[in-house]
């Protein structure tokens, strides 16, 4: 039996039925506080005063406060305008530098999505489609990637690092004004020779 026919039986047996809170709870198998709770239900909003209510809690403890929240947003402009590193991980450290609680990195990019902090990428394909390339072995094949990147008093740089295709390990980085052909080759040589000692002779 649904738990709402039941609730109406319950009560009607008392209601209509004649029967005792006591003896509704005896032949029914629920307790006397429960069977009181119904009738109060019942007599407050009627049939549909019966009807199961959802047992999830009406507030939520690990809600975001307000607080955090336009904290976090406030965060994220001010950062952005900095041209500092505006990501949820800087947005998350910075919280807990100001002695708030920190949510999870999930719910503060929630938090800037729902605030239009984050711009929309439709046509980003989704991470379920990113084929990983690794390299089948240590120094099989190393990639280089040249990054450009503002510091905090406005100053543009250009950063060169060497990853090693295998193991993602970081062989080299470094900043420069502009990066050149000259400094690529430079680095790969140096990371070569500090890299691979026993090709030393190969890589002069």
């Amino acid at each position: 039996m649904a738990d709402a026919d039941k609730n109406r039986v319950v009560v009607l047996a008392v209601v209509e039925g004649g029967l005792s809170v006591a003896e509704a709870a005896e032949r029914f198998g629920l307790s006397r506080r429960w069977i009181y709770a119904l009738l109060a239900r019942y007599r407050a909003h009627g049939a549909a005063g019966l009807e199961p209510r959802s047992r999830a809690p009406r507030t939520s403890p690990q809600a975001t406060s307000p607080v955090v929240r336009a904290r976090i947003l406030a965060l994220r402009d001010a950062l952005t305008s900095e041209g500092l590193d505006a990501g949820a991980e800087s947005i998350a450290a910075r919280l807990a530098c100001d002695g708030l609680a920190v949510p999870a990195t999930s719910t503060i990019w929630r938090i800037l999505r729902d605030g239009e902090r984050v711009t929309p990428q439709p046509r980003k394909r989704p991470r379920s489609s990113w084929r990983r390339f690794e390299a089948p072995a240590p120094n099989g094949c190393w990639q280089s990637d040249m990054t450009h990147w503002r510091l905090a008093d406005g100053t543009e740089v250009e950063v060169v690092s060497w990853l090693d295709d295998h193991s993602r390990f970081l062989l080299h980085i470094s900043v420069h004004d502009v990066v050149t052909a000259p400094i690529v080759t430079e680095t790969f040589l140096t990371t070569g020779r500090r890299s691979l000692p026993r090709f030393r002779g190969h890589l002069i």
